[in-house]
């Protein structure tokens, strides 16, 4: 699940995996799942960090490996951090910069911008 999901989301997940028929061991936070794939194959002692900034969100787990054992040490999510937020935050430097010196705000023409975005 998403590290930011609270208890309920949690247990909301949980029963409808048993709703649909399985046998739900634990739920864990997406980036310490791959976490786990990642450690699979270790045998050496080290501390990671594996992250997922998706299109809205970002998720971060830090684990100890070592010895066969998996430790998560922290987990987060931040809801409102993700791909979507840079590229906004990119935009409105583009449009700022183009307006300083071309004295035309891109953000008043839709096609422009949208052109913007793409690039």
């Amino acid at each position: 699940v998403p590290a930011y999901f609270n208890d309920a989301q949690r247990q909301a997940t949980k029963d409808a995996g048993q709703i649909a028929g399985l046998e739900v061991l634990r739920i864990i936070n997406e980036p310490t799942a791959a976490a786990l794939a990642y450690g699979l194959e270790k045998d050496d002692g080290k501390t990671i960090a594996v992250y997922d900034l998706g299109g809205g969100t970002f998720d971060i787990s830090v684990l100890e490996i070592g010895d066969g054992v998996f430790e998560v040490k922290s987990t987060n999510g931040d809801t409102f951090l993700g791909g979507e937020d840079f590229d906004s935050t990119i935009v409105e430097y583009l449009a700022d910069e183009f307006h300083k010196k071309e004295n035309m705000d891109l953000r008043t023409d839709k096609l422009a911008l949208q052109r913007l975005k793409e690039a």
